[in-house]
């Protein structure tokens, strides 16, 4: 293809401009510019309580301060294993004012889970959710993280809310159980409350800044293969990005756009779409813990939502959800939906119910996530995943020979360049010369087709990951715990599809002589090792697994053999 063409851009929304240059500056400038520029505006609420952006910029200098307090200083990792709540920001741009990296932890994961990533980043200090800490503290002692603030999420809420939550009755207690503990938060690391950390004067403007070029986040994924890594990402890689995707949506109003946090800030799509780009238009985020329809119908009558970034499943029960109890949802002008196919009739309830637009992007966390998308307007086309977004090159090329270039309309391997493309894995100099070619084409694993207008349409999957509620499963894992189990010989783990978009996790098995299958057995050791989203929900005894010539067990064959024995996925879910 003839870069030099991009066809694509004829098919950009009107307003959306052809051309791109990343904005100067850093992260923690993108947060003081709209402090400025917003101050007295609402910038977070949670559960009713709100926070300007003045009261906000002032929070992040306060813990900067504190975090300096606690050892923290350039080129630090910072872990935050945290959900959806007003500290989780004050904390991602106070770890970046230091020049310091925040790596974001799912705060469901297991034991297992965290000691896997906490091994690799090696941070010395650790924000973490109050009800996490025991976990954290219960990590071995050769994992060096010495310091842990614990993050009460109901200190962040409406007096009135908190007095609630004291009730004696069981609905009350067993709220308040779901945001906090009552555990005490003992162990061999030394914890430090979050009000501690907010207890210091705010950081001075003198004291030294981030570049554009300094690592910004360490966001983990598992690629391609394997084993969850840490995808760096630097300040100018996100904030490319969240410029991209304002760059995107031609009729935004800076300044006065309501954006709903259902999407986990700890996930890339979440990163991006509500940490980094909200803010860089003075939008007033809306945080939600975890997803949950009523909670968030409840929100919307109050703070009417604008822009929303979702998943499929999430869109589908809340266009239901809001049918039912009669709530308006023609607030929400814009809604990009990731991380795993759409369905048309899912844009159809949608748009019927809102009146505005819901289209489908597309992104890897290496991507800082998003790299194309379909239009916002007349020239989108369902079943794509649009066209390359601003800035954005792509080729798609021989996945046996990437540096060969597929002739136009063949099927070939997804390869991307732009300002957003991360700058490699941590720690693993082989996997990062795998993944980014020279001139700095990154690797997708993603088998596409691109018609002459530049939409791309996904045909199939190098990567044998299953994504499952937006999430990543990496089957290697999975099949390690089910391995470990007592008469598993071996296993092969596979996504089925749902009707309405991504799949479901399920293992074929193969057992030893005279051993029974007892699938709610293998289903409570995966809980035990696995985050829920990445427990079989179909587990399936096998006589032989088929394999290469060099033993290799076949993913697609097994999972085709499933689908073809009746096998489907056996219900919806939002991966929390």
């Amino acid at each position: 293809m003839d870069l030099a063409a991009r066809p694509w851009v004829e098919n950009y929304a009107p307003g959306v401009p052809r051309s791109f240059s990343v904005p100067e500056g850093t992260l923690s400038d993108l947060l003081d510019a709209s402090v400025t520029s917003h101050g007295p505006r609402e910038a977070l609420e949670f559960f009713g309580a709100t926070t300007t952006y003045e009261g906000l910029g002032e929070q992040v200098a306060r813990a900067a301060a504190g975090l300096r307090s606690l050892g923290v200083g350039a080129g630090d990792r910072v872990a935050l294993v945290l959900p959806n709540c007003p500290q989780h920001i004050v904390a991602f741009y106070a770890v970046l004012r230091l020049g310091a990296i925040v790596v974001e932890h799912n705060p469901l994961y297991t034991d297992r889970e965290l000691r896997h990533q906490f091994e690799d980043h090696g941070a010395t200090v650790a924000i973490v959710w109050d009800r996490v800490v025991p976990r954290v503290q219960r990590l071995p002692d050769d994992i060096p993280v010495t310091t842990v603030v614990s993050v009460d999420l109901v200190r962040a809420m409406p007096a009135s809310r908190r007095l609630a939550l004291k009730l004696p009755v069981r609905r009350a207690r067993e709220a308040r159980a779901a945001l906090t503990t009552r555990e005490k938060l003992t162990g061999p690391r030394t914890v430090v409350g979050w009000r501690e950390v907010l207890h210091h004067r705010p950081l001075p403007d003198r004291h030294p800044r981030p570049s554009a070029e300094d690592t910004a986040v360490l966001q983990y994924t598992s690629g391609t293969t394997g084993v969850p890594k840490g995808a760096i990402l630097t300040h100018r890689n996100l904030l490319a990005n969240a410029a991209q995707g304002r760059a995107w949506v031609p009729g935004l109003e800076v300044g006065r756009e309501t954006v709903y946090a259902v999407l986990p800030m700890f996930h890339a799509y979440g990163l991006t779409l509500c940490v980094t780009f909200a803010v860089s238009i003075g939008a007033k985020l809306v945080l939600f813990p975890r997803f949950d329809v009523a909670l968030v119908l409840d929100a919307a009558v109050k703070s009417p939502p604008t822009f929303l970034p979702a998943v499929p499943p999430i869109y589908d029960r809340l266009a239901a959800g809001a049918a039912e109890r009669g709530v308006d949802l023609r607030s929400i002008r814009f809604a990009i939906s990731g991380a795993m196919n759409l369905p048309q009739s899912t844009v159809e309830t949608w748009e019927a119910a809102t009146g505005g637009y819901l289209i489908e992007g597309y992104g890897l966390t290496e991507t800082s996530p998003i790299s194309a998308g379909n239009p916002i307007g007349p020239t989108r086309r369902p079943g794509t995943i649009g066209v390359p977004f601003p800035g954005t090159d792509v080729r798609i090329v021989d996945p046996e020979d990437p540096r060969r270039d597929r002739a136009p309309g063949e099927a070939g391997e997804l390869l991307l360049k732009g300002p957003q493309v991360f700058q490699g894995y941590w720690r693993r100099p082989d996997e990062t010369e795998d993944a980014l070619l020279d001139g700095g084409w990154f690797r997708t694993g993603d088998i596409v087709t691109m018609d002459d207008d530049g939409f791309l349409t996904i045909v199939d999957r190098i990567k044998e990951l299953i994504i499952t509620g937006g999430f990543n499963v990496s089957p290697s894992e999975v099949e390690g715990v089910l391995r470990a189990q007592p008469g598993v010989v071996d296993s092969a783990v596979v996504g089925l599809p749902r009707a309405g978009g991504g799949e479901d996790v399920a293992a074929a098995v193969l057992l030893a002589p005279g051993a029974a299958l007892d699938v709610e057995a293998l289903r409570a050791s995966c809980r035990g090792a696995l985050a829920a989203y990445k427990v079989p929900r179909t587990i399936v005894q096998v006589e032989d697994l088929p394999r290469s010539l060099i033993g290799k067990v076949l993913r697609r064959e097994v999972r085709s053999q499933l689908i073809n024995d009746g096998h489907r996925a056996e219900g919806q879910g939002d991966g929390r």
